[in-house]
């Protein structure tokens, strides 16, 4: 065992200090990967079910082939790698605010090392994934699956610019920018909320909300999430 923590990389931003570091964990006698920005614990490569469980029960939903995945929030990559293990999808687009995030990728600094850097698939595009669909896209810009992994949860927000996506408007613009008979899919670390439901089946169709159990070591318990799968008809 080396160093309890170690710091990869520190950066400046505007949501604040953003850390990426290697701690290790006495209760799996192994090191993880940690995205911490601020106050908040972004992601961990200790828990990784939910991003996985984000990509595969939302591209479950669609239909067809040739399918162009949109991924709003990088983190460790997780999300992107199961989206593009799904043979019919041909581009997956993943849009970070945080720079620094893409550049880590493209560094090899996290788990998956250069993986999504060198996949001719993926391309990873700095920018505000709530702003992405301000600009009407036309039918050949739209996407097939559009899967969301940054807030905690509809109202645990990173950031309180994040709001106005999660009301009927901010969910009419994202709906227009999904092809039709598309998917829209979002974790979230909190149970199904009852209000959230409603604001997306007053714009989507089919909607459900899908709880994932996985374990979790630090507690000898098992721990959920909720992956809320939408369809654009």
């Amino acid at each position: 065992m080396g160093r309890l923590i170690e710091e990869l990389d520190y950066r400046a931003t505007a949501m604040g200090p953003l850390i990426l570091r290697r701690r290790w964990v006495a209760a799996i006698d192994a090191d993880v990967v940690e995205v911490i920005l601020g106050e908040e614990h972004l992601m961990s490569s200790l828990f990784t079910v939910g991003e996985t469980e984000l990509a595969v029960r939302g591209l479950a939903a669609a239909k067809g082939a040739s399918l162009r995945v949109l991924v709003g929030g990088l983190g460790l990559g997780y999300t992107a790698r199961a989206a593009l293990a799904d043979d019919r999808v041909t581009s997956v687009d993943v849009v970070d605010a945080l720079a620094p995030v893409i550049e880590w990728h493209e560094a090899g600094l996290v788990p998956l090392g250069e993986s999504l850097g060198q996949e001719p698939r993926c391309h990873l595009k700095p920018g505000d994934f709530f702003g992405w669909f301000d600009t009407p896209r036309g039918p050949t810009e739209r996407y097939d699956v559009v899967l969301l992994d940054i807030d905690h949860s509809p109202r645990a927000l990173l950031h309180p610019e994040h709001a106005r996506f999660y009301a009927v408007d901010g969910l009419q613009r994202l709906r227009d920018g999904i092809t039709e008979g598309g998917v829209f899919a979002m974790w979230s670390d909190e149970g199904p909320d009852a209000d959230f439901i409603a604001l997306l089946e007053a714009v989507f169709a089919n909607v459900r909300a899908e709880v994932v159990a996985f374990d979790n070591p630090l507690t000898g318990g098992a721990s959920t999430c909720t992956i809320y799968v939408c369809d654009r008809i």
